[in-house]
């Protein structure tokens, strides 16, 4: 009997360990709930709806110690007691920094620990600059508290030494084969035939209950494990490749190739600012509170800004593939990690190098973070100056090089260089932790204010960058496209698996773009992916390799924005949008008329096959 109750009791541990890491996650992240007004008690029920998975978990991690125990009821010497404290110690120790990564991750990412997220593992000083300093030290001390408390616990009141018990053959037969039977139905969450999945804790219309509930530990594990097995095999096959091509080259059908001109040259030169995080949000023009960015706002006078433009993507790497590449971002991975792949893929700037023109980009920090420094030196640009090519008396910040330093940078050598060029700059300073060289400004009495204080402090310095390029001779013959890599969370608490949580700014400006266009507006629904079309057709170059790519300027080019997030994708079209997780077979929304809604919902997740079948095959 001292068998059994030992497991129970351990295994009673787990299911109250599981319980406080989710009190933890709740107290951390109270702004987000409070936000969101959830009630008490349907907070509470997340502790319900995990129960199923903290149970399959908890019989995972027990194999071993049903093992140790089952050793221990044929021979007890008191050493292997210390195999089961150590395994244990060792599996709280993981769990807790699953659980605490979780929790710095969640403001960005909204979504727990995964596959993807692992490969940032890599650069564990990149993770460490990318946080505040009091967070990164308020969740290592989390960490510490979390286990040290936890395994103090469980030595004191769950943990029985197994020391020169009685042996019981008959007892250590049936322990044998009884228990295990036990533990697998329980691991596979019953009888029935399809195992349980995460979709088992998805209960509520706030996804952080969802998260809340969801066991991290298991997700992970499912994460890593789906990941590995889809590398091999599409997990967005929903109709017969054919059938799914035929869908998507429907899509993309343009009635007549032509656009509207907007440039008064045929060779301007061209210069990309990239804007980190800059959500859509920040933009007066486009919905946000006025004086966020004003010198964004001034510029608009002076182009053409687009009003309905959506990051496919969450994640610098894939707004890189896409503006660069006019690929569209894609669940899972990022084709820029893997340069096996990323090689395949079309380059403006083998376009504009090709056509003569000189290239160079900039960036504060150390591209390594991402993969983007391997994607950009593909992209073969002549000049790549980056965080550790700034001279060491250069004011930095935390993570990177602050953003006025680098746009001076620029403008200096651009002073320089051979016309035409083709130059980018990629801003920093709206990453976290949003250091600044700057006075802090109060727009809000939130966690948003550093957030908004950092976008103000950019657009400061692209306004004051802009100022200064009007001086020099270069100016008049070019084109500025000023984009952000992907959106944020921001102050008006979208939903992440919502249309307007990733929309971001996009404008053309510039004294090259012809007086009657200035400060008008396109309201043509595309993505990042359709930059590099739009601007091949006013330059009259072939654009044929950007296959994924439409012409914003085009009256006739079709409206359609495609949303990838980690499982699944948003679907967005002038009648209405879908987002859709494949991993849960679950719909976060549906706003469609149901007349349309199945045609357009099949149009979606053909769009998210093709992709993804074509970046398998890259």
């Amino acid at each position: 009997m001292k068998i059994i109750l030992s497991l129970t009791k351990q295994f009673v541990f787990w299911l109250m360990f599981f319980a406080i890491i989710r009190i933890i996650y709740f107290i951390y992240n109270i702004n987000f709930v409070l936000v969101e007004d959830i009630s008490f008690w349907e907070a509470v029920a997340s502790f319900y709806y995990a129960l199923n998975l903290d149970i399959a978990t908890a019989c995972y991690i027990l194999v071993i110690p049903f093992l140790i125990l089952l050793i221990q009821s044929f021979y007890s010497p008191v050493w292997i007691n210390n195999i089961n404290r150590i395994y244990t110690l060792v599996i709280i120790s993981l769990f807790s920094l699953i659980t605490t990564a979780e929790l710095g991750v969640y403001e960005e990412w909204k979504t727990k620990l995964h596959y993807k997220a692992l490969t940032q593992a890599t650069h564990p000083s990149e993770i460490y600059n990318s946080a505040e300093t009091h967070i990164f030290f308020l969740l290592i001390g989390i960490l510490l508290i979390q286990v040290f408390v936890s395994f103090y616990l469980y030595r004191k009141f769950f943990f029985d030494k197994i020391v020169k018990i009685k042996r019981n053959i008959i007892f250590s037969i049936l322990f044998f084969l009884i228990m295990p039977f036990f533990l697998v139905i329980s691991m596979r969450g019953g009888l029935q035939e399809i195992p349980i999945n995460q979709s088992q804790s998805y209960y509520s219309k706030h996804n952080i209950l969802n998260l809340a509930a969801v066991n991290s530990g298991f997700n992970l594990y499912i994460s890593v494990f789906e990941n590995l097995k889809n590398f091999g095999e599409n997990p967005f096959k929903y109709f017969d490749d054919e059938i799914a091509e035929n869908i998507v080259n429907k899509i993309y059908e343009t009635p007549k190739d032509t656009t509207i001109r907007i440039l008064k040259n045929k060779n301007p030169n061209i210069v990309f600012l990239i804007m980190e995080s800059w959500s859509a949000d920040l933009i007066e023009s486009l919905g946000a509170d006025p004086g966020i960015t004003p010198e964004f706002h001034k510029l608009e006078k002076e182009g053409v800004l687009f009003t309905n433009i959506y990051s496919p993507g969450s994640r610098s790497e894939q707004g890189m593939a896409s503006i660069f590449s006019g690929f569209p971002s894609h669940p899972i991975s990022a084709i820029t990690v893997q340069p096996d792949k990323f090689v395949g893929l079309s380059s403006l700037t083998h376009i504009f190098n090709d056509k003569g023109y000189s290239s160079s980009f900039y960036f504060g920090g150390q591209l390594i973070y991402g993969n983007i420094k391997s994607y950009i030196i593909y992209n073969k640009f002549d000049r790549i100056t980056e965080g550790c090519n700034f001279n060491s008396d250069i004011p930095k910040g935390k993570l990177t090089v602050h953003d006025q330093y680098v746009f001076n940078r620029m403008l200096n050598e651009l002073n320089e260089d051979k016309e035409p060029f083709f130059s980018a700059l990629f801003t920093s300073s709206t990453h976290s932790p949003f250091d600044m060289p700057m006075k802090i400004k109060h727009f809000r009495d939130d966690n948003f204010n550093l957030y908004l204080n950092s976008a103000w402090y950019t657009d400061s310095c692209i306004g004051d960058f802009m100022l200064k390029a009007k001086r020099q001779a270069w100016f008049d013959n070019t084109l500025f496209i000023i984009v952000a890599d992907h959106s944020h969370h921001s102050y008006k608490h979208y939903p992440y698996h919502s249309k307007e949580y990733h929309k971001i700014p996009l404008l053309f400006c510039g004294n090259v773009i012809k007086e009657e266009f200035r400060g008008t507006t396109i309201d043509k629904l595309g993505v990042q992916t359709d930059i590099a079309t739009t601007l091949l057709k006013q330059l009259n170059i072939d654009d044929s390799e950007f296959y994924r790519s439409k012409n914003l300027l085009n009256p006739y080019s079709p409206d359609f924005a495609y949303i990838a997030f980690e499982e699944g994708i948003g679907w967005v079209r002038p009648a209405g949008d879908f987002f859709y997780d494949n991993r849960f077979d679950h719909y976060y929304h549906i706003h469609l008329d149901p007349a349309i809604q199945d045609s357009v919902i099949k149009e979606g997740k053909a769009f998210l096959q093709i992709i993804f079948k074509e970046y398998m095959e890259y």
